[in-house]
């Protein structure tokens, strides 16, 4: 191989890894529905961290007696310990967003496939607090309707102890079809923009 056919298989590997002008611009062009899962994904933890306080103060708020304020708190402390596990990790995904430049392929291969991990870890934090709020739900309930004088003078029934875990489980499904609905509107759309970027890609 003369010092020309060298040159020649240098010139053809460095035409490789080459963006041209116009993928450059189909790339660049992910930027607007990542800049909008970052935008939703910066909402999420304000409500996310308000929602947690305002919980807080529920036994305040509603003069709970000091048996149940104890029992709640002890519930409350949990929750909070998954949402601080999740949210932890959440927040540096958003990080990891706001250091991404989308400049070549591999840039938006790994910003996608992150976006979609990381999507999975939200319906998974989802799933995690759900078993949580309704508990918060039966314990809030339990106290409202002790209100009622002789409300709980009598047994449960089978009819009723039916009733209520038919309630449980379709509180169960309704929580997780609307989170998967959340996650889709929020940045699934989003993600699937991206992908439709990639998909271009791939065709040229």
């Amino acid at each position: 191989m003369d010092f020309n056919d060298i040159q020649n298989a240098w010139n053809n590997e460095k035409g490789q890894n080459v963006v041209l002008p116009d993928n450059l611009e189909k790339i660049q062009s992910a930027n607007t529905p990542l800049d909008k899962i970052k935008k939703n994904l910066k909402n999420e933890f304000i409500y996310q961290i308000i929602s947690i306080l305002f919980m807080g103060f529920i036994p305040l708020i509603y003069s709970f007696p000091a048996k149940m304020t104890v029992l709640y708190y002890l519930l409350f402390s949990l929750f909070v310990a998954v949402c601080i596990y999740y949210l932890v990790k959440l927040y540096l995904f958003y990080k990891r967003l706001n250091t991404v430049t989308l400049k070549t392929k591999d840039n938006l291969y790994e910003t996608y496939f992150d976006i979609r991990l990381n999507m999975e870890l939200y319906k998974t934090f989802g799933f995690a607090l759900t078993p949580f709020l309704i508990l918060f739900l039966i314990g809030f309930g339990y106290f409202e309707f002790s209100k009622i004088p002789g409300f709980f003078a009598k047994e449960f029934t089978n009819f009723q102890i039916a009733g209520i875990s038919s309630i449980v489980v379709f509180a169960m499904l309704f929580m997780g079809i609307s989170l998967e609905l959340w996650v889709h509107r929020f940045y699934g759309k989003f993600a699937r923009e991206i992908k439709d970027v990639i998909d271009e890609l791939k065709e040229e």
